[in-house]
């Protein structure tokens, strides 16, 4: 059986939106909102959805960079702070990520140095090590950030992830600020590496075609909940959430034509959530029976989804 290092119960994030002039709190944004999710060592967690649902709040939450307002979260490795957790991450623009003053073998090293403080040459010989692993040659290392392009960049983001030797390494659309021939360099790096250090990764992005080619299991956000969780092919190719399927409806594909009836894009405010069923508004399936607040249910094929009528539209 797989070793969870994460397990996420019924956790909410909120943070003030409005004060009155008493400087007591009138209005909340509802970042996150019941939110389940459990990461397997080893695995790639993919994390989709369309802006706004929660999917920056859920990887600022996992880094220790804020905490739940409730619910339960927890971890294989204590205490719950970022530098025990053994979690890194790895940012989207690899330049605004990298300090511009700094040669990249302190950059690299400087999770290490922070955890431990080891002396100079220590943290050069580490810097060379995993420099290699990244394909970064050695003679680059005293060079500073604005010297390389943005895949070395990336790369180098990637080396200073590994330098902490972390169990888990949140990718926060780690391609997207790349050209396309660069992205699948890095995307196959991400994979090697995973393989020789059983890494487990969460990975965040709006690219389905990047989740699709990275993931085992795919979670499916909507207004900071988890409404569709399984296997990635299985989700993203045979959608059981209403959801899921406007998502995947919405992907513009070479050769199809742009016609159908608009779909409402309009997503719910988080300020003043819906009654019941989050997306019943948007939902072509939508009844009485989705006044009621939805549940995870696990259905027959093995995924869990956010609807009482997932099961019966696997067929549709």
């Amino acid at each position: 059986m797989s070793e969870s290092l994460i397990e996420l119960t019924d956790v909410h994030v909120n943070f003030p939106a409005r004060t009155n002039w008493l400087g007591k709190v009138t209005e909340r944004v509802h970042a996150l909102n019941g939110l389940d999710m459990v990461v397997q060592r080893g695995e790639t967690l993919g994390i989709v959805g369309e802006s706004g649902c929660g999917k920056s709040t859920l990887a600022r939450l996992l880094m220790g960079m804020i905490s739940p307002s409730s619910g339960q979260f927890e971890l294989a490795r204590a205490p719950y702070s970022w530098l025990g957790r053994g979690m890194q991450m790895v940012f989207q623009d690899p330049l605004s990520s990298l300090d511009p003053r700094l040669p990249i073998w302190r950059t690299i090293t400087e999770p290490v140095w922070i955890q431990t403080h080891p002396g100079e040459k220590e943290r050069r010989d580490l810097a060379a090590k995993l420099a290699s692993q990244v394909g970064i040659r050695q003679e680059y290392l005293d060079r500073l950030p604005h010297a390389f392009s943005g895949g070395q960049r990336q790369r180098i983001a990637i080396a200073r992830a590994l330098s902490a030797q972390p169990d888990i390494i949140v990718l926060d659309e780690p391609t997207s600020a790349l050209d396309i021939s660069v992205q699948a360099q890095i995307l196959n790096l991400l994979v090697d590496l995973q393989k020789q250090q059983n890494l487990t990764y969460i990975l965040i992005s709006h690219n389905v075609s990047v989740v699709r080619h990275m993931s085992d299991r795919v979670a499916v956000m909507y207004l900071g909940q988890m409404v569709e969780v399984g296997e990635a092919r299985q989700v993203l190719d045979s959608p059981s959430h209403p959801y899921t399927r406007l998502l995947m409806e919405s992907i513009p594909r070479i050769g199809a034509p742009l016609d159908g009836a608009p779909h409402n894009t309009e997503l719910p405010s988080n300020r003043h959530l819906p009654i019941g069923c989050y997306f019943k508004d948007r939902c072509p399936f939508a009844t009485v029976a989705c006044e009621k607040p939805q549940t995870l249910r696990s259905l027959t094929n093995g995924s869990s989804s956010r609807c009482w009528k997932a099961e019966s539209l696997l067929d549709v």
